[in-house]
């Protein structure tokens, strides 16, 4: 709070009027620092680093890497803390549905199947299951009067193999 005490002062009217003060940003933690606070370093090839605190200094000189501490600024930016309501989320539009034809199934034939009712849909099912029953009932009498109808040797036809292929 001393900072804030300094920047207001009372001009010759008595008018408060705030002083605008050159502060810096610290390399590590990207914190504002004001005159006369903070350590500066240059390094061999002449670039100089300043520092909000020793520990800031401290820990740039470890080669820590900001983002991974979380009182820095640059951890929260990089995990999104502290943003304004005014950023909202970006809306995302649904994708329009679009019935197409498919698997040899014409649209109009698509559009049939939907609009019928579920009766008459079991009454299909029902009325297949029923050809399905009648041809297997056909196939069992088939093979009944194929063995009545067989001769009674009991002994079956040899069966024919085909040649081989001779190279």
């Amino acid at each position: 709070r001393y900072w804030l005490i300094k920047t207001i002062k009372r001009d010759f009217r008595n008018k408060v009027v705030k002083m605008v003060i050159k502060t810096d940003q610290c390399e590590f933690t990207e914190n504002k620092i004001y005159p006369g606070r903070g350590k500066r370093f240059v390094s061999r090839d002449g670039k100089v680093h300043i520092f909000f605190s020793g520990r800031a200094a401290s820990l740039f000189h470890q080669k820590k890497k900001a983002v991974k501490l979380t009182w820095t600024s640059a951890w929260r930016r990089f995990h999104n803390k502290g943003k304004s309501e005014e950023t909202k989320k970006k809306r995302h539009r649904k994708a329009a549905k679009i019935t197409r034809a498919f698997g040899g199934i014409s649209m109009d034939e698509i559009k049939r199947r939907r609009n019928e009712k579920a009766d008459f849909r079991e009454a299909q099912r029902n009325q297949a299951l029923t050809e399905i029953k009648a041809r297997k009932q056909k196939k069992l009498e088939q093979k009944i009067t194929d063995k009545k109808t067989a001769p009674k040797g009991g002994k079956k036809a040899p069966k024919t193999k085909a040649p081989k292929k001779v190279r």
